[in-house]
């Protein structure tokens, strides 16, 4: 498709704070008014009788039950720690 009348190459590639060049602006402006003749295209598509959604998909709750159950014993929680004081990672101080 040629490029669109309304399509300001210069414009957008400002926008996008893009240095093009005059060959890439001939393909850029080529492509995007490729993108926009597919835009257009879609719009001519009868979608009466379809609902809306926002997933193509049923979304559904995959959480697990909020129950509460035993944390990590100590000796698992600290096993990969680097270093360990009374039972707690220690970190070096970042705060003076």
């Amino acid at each position: 498709m040629a490029a669109s009348s309304e399509l300001n190459i210069d414009h957008v590639a400002r926008l996008a704070r893009l240095a093009l060049s005059p060959q890439e602006k001939a393909e850029y402006s080529r492509q995007l008014g490729d993108v926009l003749h597919h835009i257009g295209q879609l719009g001519k598509v009868d979608v009466n009788g379809v609902e809306p959604t926002a997933h193509a998909y049923p979304v559904v709750n995959v959480w697990d039950e909020d129950v509460p159950r035993a944390g990590l014993p100590v000796d698992v929680a600290l096993q990969n720690a680097p270093r360990q004081r009374q039972h707690m990672i220690a970190v070096p101080k970042v705060v003076e």
